[in-house]
């Protein structure tokens, strides 16, 4: 484990593996590199490419200086490409994928974005999230009340109730908690994107680098309408999709598209994601 320090002087906490081009993860909202999907997929990437997880700020090793600001994570994933050489190619799932958004449209140095299933809301297909979701999560992790805090998440994110019941049983419980304090960053990057409204075209206006905008074939209406309409409103991006994938995407399924398309062959992705997704209205 290394560190390196953001413009606000926090200090973020990072493993560098592999050999070849730099490719930074971005992870979703209570993930770090002890939890969630970045490490393996880091492992399937490092034969061609120098892979770097990172704990996002408060979570894992990192620091977290007050106060919170997208542009401050902003400033984290900048310090890596500093820390990278000066480029890299970017991926990030879930909310990460939003952050990855907001980076690519404020730095340079970002070759290629891969983004998986930014969980935006974008028509009737789905609730939109309730006005008061902020407010909660702000109130539950400001009286240190994790769990609950995790819970109001899992729920939002559509976990069956009597799953969401059983998770203090689960093993990863308090890994989860450890990280419950900052759901309010997650709010933040997400913004308004999950109220039902169509993504405004001029918001990543400025994301003109190619990008791979991936989602699952047996992954909700809602959330392939979602990522077809950020596609469409991106410069320059690719619908790809993965049949048989949930939002719980697999390595063995993620991993040879990214490396497909970081290392220029998109053909090769193209060809592993299976075509593209019907939606419907």
């Amino acid at each position: 484990m290394s560190k390196t320090t953001s413009k606000d002087g926090t200090a973020i906490a990072y493993e560098k593996s592999g050999n070849g081009p730099a490719v930074i993860l971005v992870d979703g909202a209570l993930c770090y590199r002890r939890l969630g999907p970045m490490g393996p997929i880091a492992r399937e990437l490092a034969s061609g490419f120098t892979v770097f997880t990172y704990d996002r700020r408060g979570r894992g090793q990192s620091g977290d200086t007050a106060p919170y600001s997208v542009e401050r994570e902003v400033e984290d994933i900048e310090a890596l490409i500093e820390v990278a050489g000066g480029s890299a190619f970017i991926y990030g799932a879930s909310s990460g994928a939003v952050l990855a958004l907001a980076a690519a449209s404020r730095l340079e140095g970002i070759r290629k974005l891969a983004l998986y299933e930014a969980p935006f809301i974008v028509d009737d297909n789905q609730a939109p999230q309730p006005a008061d979701y902020p407010s909660k999560m702000s109130a539950f992790t400001a009286a240190d009340r994790r769990g609950d805090a995790v819970k109001l998440f899992m729920k939002a994110v559509g976990v069956p109730a009597i799953v969401v019941a059983m998770m203090p049983l689960m093993p990863d419980w308090s890994k989860l908690k450890a990280a419950a304090h900052t759901l309010p960053y997650d709010v933040a990057i997400m913004g308004d994107t999950r109220s039902g409204k169509p993504l405004a075209a001029e918001r990543w206006a400025a994301v003109a680098i190619p990008t791979l905008v991936g989602v699952g074939g047996k992954s909700p209406l809602a959330m392939r309408n979602a990522m077809r309409a950020l596609a469409d409103v991106l410069p320059a991006a690719r619908l790809r999709v993965l049949d048989r994938e949930t939002h719980m995407v697999k390595t063995k399924a993620i991993a040879p598209i990214l490396a497909g398309f970081f290392s220029s062959r998109e053909a090769v992705a193209e060809r592993a994601a299976g075509g593209h997704i019907p939606v419907s209205r």
